[in-house]
């Protein structure tokens, strides 16, 4: 089997519902370092409007009153912890002597929500294509590796499915690695996980605004409509019950779209990724994460903060 038959029958495979997000990930990373992928561009295109479309399908499933709590709840939380990790990771890639604004995406994605967020604040930055790919590597790596580290964790020290759900979304990049963790989880952590998160995700807009005006760039900045729409489709879920069974439906829909959006996320992460990588941007990555995983997990664990 040729490598374009290969990726299809993957992707098939990944969007029958028939695997977990974790497998389909893990599918998407053998076939990118062992393969040259035919489709680069138009999967990465691909995973971002699946992506969307995927959270916007599990707003159907949530309940707008829990959603408002959850949001409204984690809104300190996520304020206080982006104003510290973004001081903590630019003084890192100072140290580590990375480039400014290598390191200022990299904050930015461990800050808020990975690749949105660094597609966001790249061209506010002037990045170039190189520092993108760098930065965009480097979460899309982690991300990996949390999607199997964090239910792994979650379950040996026992923490409840909203202590989860709260921890993944302070300490995992990506929403859709948020989402596949905690949809492994359970219902109640995919609730308080994917809430948390997409609270998180809008502050891509003022940190974006924030930076431009510092760089006196103006270039227009892309808001995150999908969080809109997730709400959206909550307040159907809540307020018009007729449609449940539509609404189940499309919440099926958006678990097995977020399955094949993580085998896509995957089958991009080649070895010419990792090689581009390098190391002093790979370090400030993982030691920023490393920072944030474990010190979000001792406040979750102890109950300093709850949903």
């Amino acid at each position: 089997m040729n490598s374009k038959n290969l990726f299809f029958a993957g992707l098939i495979i990944a969007a029958s519902g028939l695997v977990s997000p974790p497998l389909a990930l893990l599918a998407g990373l053998l076939y990118g370092l062992c393969f040259t992928h035919p489709y680069q561009g138009d999967a990465k295109t691909l995973s971002v409007f699946l992506l969307q479309a995927s959270v916007v399908g599990l707003g159907f499933g949530m309940n707008l009153h829990e959603v408002v709590h959850a949001g409204r709840t984690g809104f300190l939380y996520t304020a206080v912890s982006i104003t510290l990790v973004m001081m903590a990771g630019l003084a890192l890639g100072r140290f580590l002597k990375v480039d400014g604004v290598t390191s200022m995406l990299i904050s930015t994605g461990t800050a808020i929500c990975g690749g949105s967020a660094i597609a966001a604040v790249g061209p506010v930055t002037d990045a170039s294509d190189e520092q993108m790919a760098v930065s965009l590597g480097t979460v899309f790596v982690l991300n990996s590796i949390a999607l199997f580290l964090f239910p792994a964790i979650g379950l040996a020290l026992h923490l409840t499915q909203s202590q989860f759900g709260l921890w993944s979304a302070l300490g995992i990049h990506d929403t859709s690695s948020v989402v596949g963790a905690t949809a492994k989880y359970g219902t109640q952590a995919l609730l308080v996980g994917t809430t948390v998160k997409l609270t998180r995700a809008l502050w891509i807009v003022p940190l974006a605004f924030a930076i431009a005006s510092l760089n006196r760039s103006k270039t227009r900045i892309r808001w995150p409509w999908f969080i809109l729409l997730f709400c959206l489709a909550a307040v159907a879920s809540t307020y018009l019950p007729a449609f449940a069974r539509t609404y189940r439906a499309l919440y099926s829909l958006g678990k097995v779209g977020l399955t094949a959006t993580l085998f896509l996320i995957g089958s991009g992460i080649s070895r010419s990724t990792l090689k581009q990588v390098g190391v002093r941007p790979l370090l400030q990555g993982v030691l920023l994460w490393a920072l944030v995983a474990l010190s979000t997990l001792a406040l979750v664990r102890y109950g300093i903060i709850a949903i």
